[in-house]
């Protein structure tokens, strides 16, 4: 893991900071200044920060956060919004987000001491769940393309005016129910099973509809229920084996992509071989 990530991630700073501190000579590695940006951590290695050692949690610790709008999932903002990290107590100062909800959304974040889960978790399909609000009646277009997914080759509508993400596609809605309908709005549960950057307000976006409220309620089985604004509860026992078996067959998938693979190119380095013994025979 890179340096500015591996202190980030086990220690109270940002990158941000860790980058400033690496620069003033404030890090050390087995004793002597480490002053590489890009130096990656292995393992036994010894980092120093101002003199204390940075320790890497082995327990890991999940947390569900219900996060209010107007607030950032950062751990700094240039502009000095308040980021979750303002809210949060500061022992999950370490902690990192699975995911983001953007400025304007809220409900369910999890946060987690070990980049390795938060990272699994981000790139899974598990499903996510949403209540969202738009400001006009759902259309059978709108309805098709929940059901059979879209491709927008313009995805700007909906984003971010920073965004460097144009393209974008929508697999099909797991799930998706209406739940109130008024003259000028429709409330809406989706289930999708992707992450995307404002995947929700894009999709409705390309439709001209605006998303006016947008909650997310669970994540890959984890519910927000009653758990109140800005509070956080830990996993229970059983959301806990619930991720140890799902980090084991994330492993055991790895692997075995792994294997096909290399298997593969031992395939292709046997039929290489015997196509250049049957040239040299001709």
């Amino acid at each position: 893991m890179r340096l500015n990530k591996y202190i980030s991630h086990n220690t109270k700073y940002s990158r941000r900071e860790a980058d400033k501190l690496i620069e003033e000579g404030e890090v050390t590695l087995n004793k002597k200044v480490l002053k590489d940006f890009g130096y990656e951590v292995e393992e036994g290695d010894h980092i120093y920060v101002k003199g204390r050692p940075v320790k890497q949690t082995k327990e890991v610790t999940v947390i569900v956060y219900n996060k209010p709008k107007g607030v950032l999932v950062t751990k700094k903002d240039d502009r000095g919004r308040a980021t979750i990290y303002h809210k949060l107590p500061g022992k999950y100062r370490h902690f990192v987000p699975v995911g983001r909800l953007d400025y304007a959304s809220e409900g369910l974040l999890l946060l987690t001491d070990s980049p390795e889960v938060a990272t699994a978790l981000m790139e899974s399909s598990l499903d996510r769940t949403y209540n969202l609000k738009i400001d006009k009646s759902v259309t059978q277009e709108m309805i098709n393309a929940m059901q059979e997914g879209l491709v927008l080759e313009d995805a700007r509508a909906g984003a971010h005016e920073k965004s460097k993400i144009y393209s974008m596609e929508f697999a099909p809605f797991v799930q998706f129910e209406i739940r109130a309908e008024g003259k000028n709005f429709t409330k809406l549960r989706v289930t999708i099973t992707e992450g995307k950057n404002r995947e929700l307000r894009r999709f409705f976006a390309h439709f001209e509809a605006k998303v006016l409220d947008l909650k997310r309620v669970a994540f890959g089985g984890i519910e927000l229920n009653n758990l109140p604004t800005n509070k956080t509860r830990y996993f229970t026992r059983r959301e806990y084996d619930d991720l140890h078996k799902f980090m084991k067959r994330r492993k055991s998938n790895a692997e075995i992509e792994a294997k096909n693979k290399a298997n593969a190119l031992k395939q292709e380095a046997k039929k290489s071989e015997t196509s250049k013994k049957i040239s040299k025979k001709d």
